[in-house]
């Protein structure tokens, strides 16, 4: 830690049975908390992500990405109204991206099914419940 400066700052807020800090700043503080299990169980972190362009998320599915242990079809996505449709659902969002890929992998396994379409796309949003786009 640097003398003379706070590593982070913290903002306290509680109420008479729970005590809630927010850390600001906190680079590195999340690798030093998780040394300790029991503390670090019950701290949450939120990080913030820019959405991917277009173009990244295109990239990434033409490269034919996937989340760890998610396997899609050995073609991937490559239909253009498919890549198109997961656009338009995630948004750019990694996250929801992760979350959809999880998603239709497991419609395509279940249905057997040789590719991807914007009709299972279409599946995995209705049981993920993601708003419409």
């Amino acid at each position: 830690m640097r003398e003379g400066k706070p590593s982070h700052e913290v903002q306290i807020t509680g109420t008479k049975n729970a005590l809630r800090e927010a850390f600001l700043d906190t680079s590195g503080l999340e690798k030093r908390l998780s040394r300790y299990p029991q503390f670090y169980s019950r701290v949450g972190f939120v990080h913030a992500f820019r959405p991917l362009s277009t173009a990244q998320v295109r990239t990434l599915l033409r490269d034919k990405w996937s989340p760890s242990g998610v396997i899609l079809p050995e073609d991937g996505v490559t239909d253009e109204a498919t890549l198109a449709a997961i656009i338009r659902v995630t948004g750019g969002n990694f996250r929801l991206l992760h979350r959809l890929l999880t998603q239709i992998a497991r419609i395509v396994e279940i249905n057997a099914l040789p590719t991807v379409t914007s009709e299972v796309v279409e599946v995995a949003r209705e049981n993920l419940v993601i708003g419409i786009s």
